[in-house]
């Protein structure tokens, strides 16, 4: 597990400044105005700091620029930092600032001299997030283990933001538990080892059930056990409760694809490229991040988060082309191409989630199609929702949390699309169209009046570039998103 950043706080003592160790940021506006904080250092270094946003590069620079000034004389530390940001600017900006920081100190520990600015835990958060660094597959040599790194909050009120800091904390930690499982590899990811994983998180309050596949069996979920009767790895279902909220308040379900890999089976996808496959149980980890984060908030809040692992692979056992499998809702599926496996795990899973808990609204997470990163590229996530209120609080929330997203459309025009001559369904209906039809498979097993999201997060999962808030790898793209939700829709 990546640790996140340790965060701690520190009155705003001038006479402090000069032995800060690490890095030290202090923050400014265009206007070349400093703050009492910044103007001490600026003493301390002959005016450097001034001379620094005088510069043209610093007054004309988008919020966010930083300008480092190393190794500054009658100081401590290893570097002084000047960042461009407004004392009233939005918490977009503040967080972006923070990702400004993180790219540029030296080493793992770094002083915010922020004072009495505006949204000072946003510029912490995106430190946080930013100084993210997966090196668990290094070897033991290759790791800097000498400093395990903090950023430090220098507040006029240090006190005031104590609440704001143990909120970044438990969400760094969620969204740090997407990343490393997005990231780990899939001989290491199992749905064996992914479960232990989930269940381990019970340390931190939740509920863990971990469903085997006899049990699944059990239960009629022919189309998840389809999807995973072709590898040695044994399908599972995870499940997670959170149960912070009134007690007969029905919970808000959250469900997973968690594909630990996925070759396509039979239906066997090109070996360009096939290693990225490691991130299709990207949805999976979408859920287990914003469970870690409810637990270790203790949010006020009933949620369940319910997660399908299996590996789709090809063997003398798999499923072929033109097989026909059940459902647990019952309806029969014709399997026509054996690559779009996701739907089938999120359908029964989706399934059993309503049967068994009843909640109060359903949003599914999955890396389902290829057809959402061409219509949206990497910059968005698509969203289809059968509920309007719902769809604006998605939108709004990824919106706040400066996580891309874009509603797309349903229509029962899609649907018609994926009519079988010999079953209830088939689980593809051609290219056009392909995540709008890939949302109505899904949205067949919605029961009536429950308001629903299925959350495509194919292009935003992981990137081969860097994100705002992530190198290049696994985003953790929507743990943040969706606890804003939570608290701004869900929690009481």
């Amino acid at each position: 597990m990546t640790t996140p950043l340790a965060i701690h706080t520190a009155s705003s003592d001038i006479e402090t400044l000069a032995s800060v160790q690490g890095a030290l940021a202090v923050f400014a506006g265009g206007d070349g105005k400093l703050d009492r904080l910044a103007r001490r250092v600026n003493r301390l270094t002959g005016g450097a700091i001034e001379r620094a946003v005088a510069d043209k590069s610093f007054a004309e620079g988008k919020p966010g620029h930083v300008t480092v000034l190393n190794f500054p004389q009658k100081m401590e530390a290893r570097a002084v930092l000047v960042v461009r940001l407004e004392p009233r600017a939005p918490e977009d900006e503040a967080r972006r600032a923070g990702v400004a920081v993180a790219r540029a100190m030296p080493g793992r520990t770094v002083t915010l001299a922020l004072g009495n600015r505006r949204h000072a835990a946003a510029v912490a958060m995106g430190t946080v997030l930013r100084a993210y660094d997966y090196r668990d597959q290094r070897s033991p040599g290759d790791k800097d283990d000498a400093e395990e790194g903090a950023v430090t909050l220098m507040l006029d009120d240090p006190e005031a933001a104590r609440d704001a800091v143990a909120d970044i904390a438990a969400m760094a930690e969620g969204v740090f538990l997407a990343r490393d499982l997005v990231n780990d590899p899939a001989n290491v990811l199992t749905t064996t080892s992914y479960a232990e994983r989930l269940r381990a998180l019970s340390e931190h309050g939740l509920e863990v059930e971990v469903l085997e596949e006899d049990r699944l069996a059990e239960l009629g979920m022919g189309a998840l056990l389809s999807v995973g009767q072709g590898s040695d790895s044994p399908s599972k279902v995870v499940v997670m409760k959170w149960m912070g909220g009134e007690t007969d308040a029905a919970p808000l379900a959250l469900v997973g694809k968690g594909v630990v890999f996925d070759t396509g089976g039979i239906s066997l996808k090109p070996a360009a490229g096939m290693e990225e496959m490691t991130m299709d149980m990207g949805g999976s980890a979408v859920v287990a991040g914003v469970m870690s984060a409810l637990a270790r908030r203790k949010a006020r809040a009933n949620v369940v988060g319910l997660v399908g692992l299996v590996e789709n692979m090809p063997s003398g056992r798999a499923t072929r082309p033109g097989d026909v499998v059940r459902a647990m809702k019952g309806d029969t599926i014709e399997v026509i191409n054996t690559d779009a496996e996701g739907r089938l795990v999120l359908a029964d899973v989706m399934w059993y989630a309503q049967e068994t808990f009843k909640p109060a609204a359903m949003i599914d997470f999955a890396t389902l199609t290829g057809a959402i990163v061409i219509g949206l590229g990497h910059h968005n996530a698509g969203v289809f929702c059968n509920d309007d209120a719902l769809a604006a609080g998605i939108l709004g929330a990824a919106g706040a949390a400066g996580e891309g997203a874009w509603r797309m459309p349903l229509g029962e025009e899609y649907a018609e699309q994926l009519k079988s001559r010999i079953a209830d369904v088939k689980n593809v209906g051609g290219r056009p169209g392909g995540a709008v039809t890939a949302a109505e498979f899904l949205r067949r097993f919605v029961q009536k009046d429950m308001p629903w999201a299925h959350v495509d997060i194919a292009g935003v999962a992981a990137t081969s570039f860097d994100s705002p808030y992530a190198p290049k790898g696994a985003t953790g793209w929507g743990v943040r998103a969706i606890d804003r939700l939570i608290r701004d829709r869900f929690e009481g």
